[in-house]
């Protein structure tokens, strides 16, 4: 990144950084952006979060566009920091007023909102790696607000894991539990997916379909959830055998739905179709589960790949350049795919 320094005039340590070395903290958000694929000036203001330039001098040092990211990403961090209570975490009204702010920076430039999410994100990858004890509400926040904001951005990749780290931090015993559940049984469950993952490559073969099957990952708080809403006990999710198979078109989606229907028992009311009805964040895929001849319960999840890479990515994955012009939520409203046109937020629960 040509407009970017390594000198040190300019940094601090700070307060919402949790003790984290700023070189560390903005070489964390980096990763993630660039994980995301966000454009240059992202990247350029997430090497640099940490100046305390003033705007004319950080449009000096950097440009006027990543200066703007810069800019907007502190008067978020600053929002919050007014709303914080004496526990850590936010009240209701403080949840939904910083929701409003985030809001009011979709409306100006969304990678504001994704430079403030990974920076959350990389300080919990931090607690977490240094073991800093940090109080529950806190950790709720994070559940309520930026894992759910990641979750209407569609970016399941940050979603999944800002719920596993904050759901680590508010029910610690809950999370280990769950972590060794999963360890104990794994070399049955890593037999069983290669069995899988097998069968289905030979039936994508044998109908002549280009495709590849994964593993798909297993996430504590997701499992965590369906245990209690479902009053499941671990042995009983197939949560924790899980497959993706992504392929090149829709119509190989529902060529392999078939195929799959066929080789195993379909398991009642678990069928979702998110292809002709997808959910309002965009995400699309097929959701099937099934059941082998010894009454093991599986996952299915089938897609093309430009469905996997908008839900991995989510709302990042539409912030291209567009003949020479970033397209955006200013972009006008008929301009934009569906999902962007939809009231967006939900308010983090009472």
């Amino acid at each position: 990144m040509s407009n970017s320094t390594n000198a040190s005039e300019g940094f601090k340590v700070v307060d919402g950084w949790y003790g984290e070395p700023a070189p560390n903290h903005a070489a964390g958000v980096l990763n993630i952006l660039r994980i995301l694929h966000l454009d240059e000036a992202t990247l350029t203001a997430a090497e640099n979060i940490a100046r305390t330039l003033g705007r004319e001098a950080l449009i000096k040092l950097l440009g006027e566009e990543p200066a703007k990211l810069l800019i907007g990403y502190r008067g978020l961090r600053q929002a919050q920091a007014k709303l914080v209570r004496n526990d850590g975490g936010l009240s209701i009204s403080g949840q939904e007023e910083m929701l409003r702010k985030m809001l009011l920076a979709f409306g100006d430039d969304l990678r504001v909102v994704l430079i403030y999410l990974a920076s959350r994100l990389q300080t919990l990858r931090w607690i977490t790696q240094e073991k800093i004890a940090m109080p529950k509400a806190w950790a709720q926040e994070i559940l309520n607000i930026d894992a759910s904001l990641a979750n209407r951005l569609g970016i399941w990749q940050m979603k999944w894991e800002m719920e596993d780290l904050a759901f680590r931090v508010l029910s610690p015993e809950d999370y280990r539990e769950i972590a060794k559940m999963l360890d104990g049984k794994r070399l049955e469950r890593e037999t069983f997916i290669a069995h899988i993952v097998a069968r289905l490559e030979q039936e994508l073969s044998a109908a002549h379909i280009t495709g590849e099957v994964q593993g798909r990952p297993k996430h504590i708080y997701s499992i965590w959830k369906k245990m209690q809403g479902k009053s499941l006990d671990f042995a009983s999710l197939y949560d924790v055998r899980a497959f993706r198979v992504l392929v090149e078109d829709v119509k190989s989606c529902y060529a392999i739905l078939g195929l799959v229907h066929n080789i195993w028992q379909p398991v009642p009311r678990e069928f979702d179709d998110y292809i002709a009805r997808p959910k309002p964040n965009g995400y699309q895929s097929l959701h099937t589960v099934v059941m082998d001849e010894h009454g093991t319960a599986f996952e299915i999840q089938v897609r093309t790949r430009q469905m996997h890479q908008q839900a991995e990515y989510g709302l990042a994955a539409h912030w291209r350049y567009k003949e020479g012009a970033y397209v955006g939520l200013a972009t006008p409203a008929k301009n934009k795919p569906a999902h962007l046109r939809s009231s967006g937020i939900e308010k983090p629960a009472h």
